[in-house]
């Protein structure tokens, strides 16, 4: 069986937080066509590094000597691709609802806003792609009714899904 060569990346195309690149990134998130490399923060300066993504494809990154990696970076971006780099491993929040009209609300909620998430038996593992008191004011208003329990926040590999 002979692997596929992995896809070189020469260069950054941007920041997730550029306006023209996020505009973008929300209509590739509708259709799950958004990648991650996560990438030790101290390699965060290496500009040569081979490194597979979570859907699995492998990346020889073979940036200029100019060329800086920051969380957020974005490193493809294509009309059926992005591919953006994320500090660190994967970072998740479980959350379990204490009653049915709240499990709609928190499942309604993280349908709307495109939450990458799994269900883990009675929770709902959701991936941190950003700053987790973002996700945390999202939900502010089921968890001040008590109707929300945010267990704790997990890393990849504590036997939860590794989405």
């Amino acid at each position: 069986m002979t692997t596929a060569p992995p896809r070189i990346i020469d260069t950054v195309v941007g920041h997730e937080s550029d306006t023209a690149i996020s505009a973008e990134l929300h209509d590739l998130r509708h259709r799950d066509a958004v990648d991650y490399i996560h990438l030790d923060p101290a390699d965060l300066d290496r500009r040569r590094l081979r490194i597979t993504s979570e859907y699995g494809t492998d990346y020889a990154v073979r940036l200029p000597r100019a060329g800086t990696l920051s969380d957020g970076s974005v490193l493809v971006l294509e009309p059926t691709l992005a591919v953006i780099v994320r500090a660190g491993r994967p970072r998740h929040l479980r959350l379990r609802a204490r009653s049915v009209p709240a499990g709609i609300r928190i499942g309604f909620l993280a349908g709307h806003l495109h939450w990458k998430c799994e269900q883990a038996g009675d929770t709902l593992v959701v991936v941190l792609e950003g700053a987790e008191h973002d996700y945390r004011e999202r939900l502010r208003s089921i968890m001040d009714t008590g109707d929300l329990e945010v267990i704790d926040d997990i890393e990849l590999g504590a036997g939860f899904p590794s989405t």
